[in-house]
């Protein structure tokens, strides 16, 4: 490859389009300005998109990552501009995100001066990054950014930042590109033991009662088919993670529902009967376990894992499948028996009509005057047929819509799992919706974590992105509410809030809004959200106390799972 004679920022957007980048998301600043100015001779090629704070850029690069399944990137600048990026970070730690972020720096010869907006990013990143470096020289740039999409998007995927110094960025050099393919002492993943996928087709013949989990890993290893197939061979009734969610169609013979705190009766009731549980790229968070010393007493336990950092960590492996999610599960079908569980799948039956009658039925066709959070997202699932991307906040909406809502295909539930970031699905859902401009998008928040990003209303307005976003509001923080209201003796402290006038704030923004507060308004908003060419904010005012069920307390054993208060 011929070199050419560039500036270190010009090199860096020389080195992200080498990248096939198409998208950036930042805020620019004073030490990362010279990559803005070079930036502007390339508007033709790359769309950067401004956003009104760099924690909206970070989770939108976050949105647009989780439904392209390509690396999202972001601009910040030093100083203030870098730390607020660290949520975002943390959040794309814990979920195994790929984002490539370029922050910049002070001039390298005031590193460590306590100059004018320096901060040590790198050391403060360094616990919620897969990888990240500090750029000095120009000539690093190349070889820097290569290696950052490499790392951020090869095995367990994750967050890299790059922070780059100024005069590294004004610096001129002979640029010439080589993508990164393999990094000495990286092993993304490990080769597949075939003696591991043995012992653990044995256990899943001879199992009479096996559960499979799956999770984010077969989204992110693309082994959706795989799991599919894998399931209608050995007819293993599945459960999902809230990250797993959409990997499986919701309407599968075999999808039996949630796990976890909120998750549905059978799939949690089910794994202490099992004898079988047969983990695919989870983590076995205590969202999902409740209290470990009494989750699956019964079941041998095989996990099929690309990171072995998670093998054992929670709940102790009887066979460990290291390996990519895709290849692991190509493996176990072709050395499985077929088989079917047809009266182990019906006591999952049964407990999903006992779930109906004590929540299901109450929160989609509610018979009292207050709207509920189920029926908004019911009739949002029904009129887009399941083919919607949904962004979610954190907190009761969150769960009520993971449970409701249905998805046909993979990569549509974008959410905040791990980290629970409130303010999450605003930005996100921009990122989602420049991601996969053909599909329909929700951004579904309360009314708390709504606020905490609702600047990006801006972003939303200045680029015409056309998101449908539902604001479900009770005028509380509504999960703390729940636990204190369950929990604290109905003492509710510092859970109440003033809310502004939603639809007022949008209009301001230039968006179209409206807002219902009765039943019979509902179904012909949402309609009128959806035939809206362009952004359209919609509130819907629910009941204050309106609490999601079922419900294992903290602490509790997924057996203890409640149905009602």
């Amino acid at each position: 490859m011929a070199t050419k004679r560039v500036s270190g920022s010009e090199a860096v957007i020389l080195s992200l389009l080498e990248e096939g980048v198409d998208t950036i998301w930042g805020y620019p600043g004073g030490a990362i300005m010279p990559i803005y100015d070079a930036l502007y001779d390339y508007d033709q090629q790359v769309t950067h998109i401004l956003t009104r704070h760099e924690q909206g850029a970070i989770h939108a690069a976050e949105g647009y990552a989780r439904v392209t399944g390509k690396a999202g990137v972001c601009f910040a600048t030093s100083g203030p501009g870098a730390t607020n990026l660290i949520t975002g970070l943390a959040d794309a730690q814990i979920d195994s995100i790929p984002l490539v972020c370029i922050t910049g720096q002070v001039a390298s010869p005031l590193l460590g001066t306590d100059a004018f907006q320096e901060s040590d990013v790198v050391g403060i990143t360094m616990p919620v990054t897969k990888w990240n470096f500090q750029v000095t020289q120009a000539e690093e740039i190349p070889e820097a950014i290569a290696k950052a999409f490499h790392i951020a998007t090869t095995g367990r995927p994750g967050p890299v930042l790059l922070d780059i110094a100024k005069d590294a960025q004004f610096a001129q050099f002979d640029f010439e590109y080589k993508k990164c393919t393999k990094i000495r002492s990286y092993l993304p993943e490990y080769p597949v033991d075939p003696f591991a996928v043995k012992d653990a087709a044995e256990l899943i013949d001879a199992a009479k009662k096996p559960l499979l989990l799956f999770g984010h890993g077969v989204i992110l290893g693309g082994a959706e088919a795989e799991l599919k197939e894998f399931i209608e061979k050995t007819g293993i009734p599945a459960a999902w993670t809230l990250l797993g969610l959409s990997a499986l169609p919701s309407d599968h013979p075999l999808n039996v529902g949630m796990l976890g705190m909120h998750g549905n009766y059978g799939p949690n009731i089910k794994t202490n009967e099992a004898d079988l549980i047969i983990a695919v790229g989870m983590r076995f968070d205590d969202r999902v376990t409740g209290k470990v010393s009494a989750y699956a007493p019964n079941a041998k336990i095989i996990h099929l894992e690309i990171d072995p950092a998670e093998i054992n960590k929670i709940i102790k492996a009887d066979v460990a499948v290291l390996g990519n999610a895709k290849k692991s599960l190509r493996l176990l079908i072709d050395n499985v028996k077929p088989n079917k569980h047809e009266a182990w799948l019906n006591e999952f039956r049964e407990c999903d009509k006992i779930e109906h009658e004590k929540v299901i039925d109450k929160d989609l066709y509610p018979t009292k005057p207050g709207l509920t959070m189920g029926e908004v997202v019911r009739i949002a699932s029904e009129k887009t047929n399941g083919d919607a991307i949904l962004v979610t906040d954190v907190g009761q909406q969150q769960m009520i819509a993971s449970r409701y809502f249905k998805f046909k295909q993979s990569r549509s539930n974008v959410t905040s799992g791990g980290l629970g970031t409130m303010g999450y699905s605003l930005p996100a859902a921009m990122g989602a919706k420049i991601g996969r401009p053909d599909r329909t998008v929700f951004a579904m928040a309360g009314d708390g974590g709504f606020q905490m990003t609702i600047q990006e209303l801006g972003t939303i307005s200045q680029y015409g992105i056309d998101l449908k976003i539902i604001v479900l509001n009770n005028n509380f923080l509504g999960m703390v509410r729940q636990w204190q209201q369950l929990f604290f003796e109905k003492r509710y402290s510092f859970t109440e809030l003033k809310n502004p006038d939603f639809v007022g704030i949008a209009k301001a923004y230039g968006l179209e809004a409206a807002k219902v507060t009765s039943r019979d308004q509902l179904a012909d908003a949402i309609q009128k959200m959806l035939d809206h060419k362009g952004p359209y904010l919609l509130e819907v005012v629910v009941e204050k106390e309106d609490n999601v069920f079922p419900m294992v307390p903290a602490g509790a054993s997924v057996s203890d799972i409640l149905l009602e208060p």
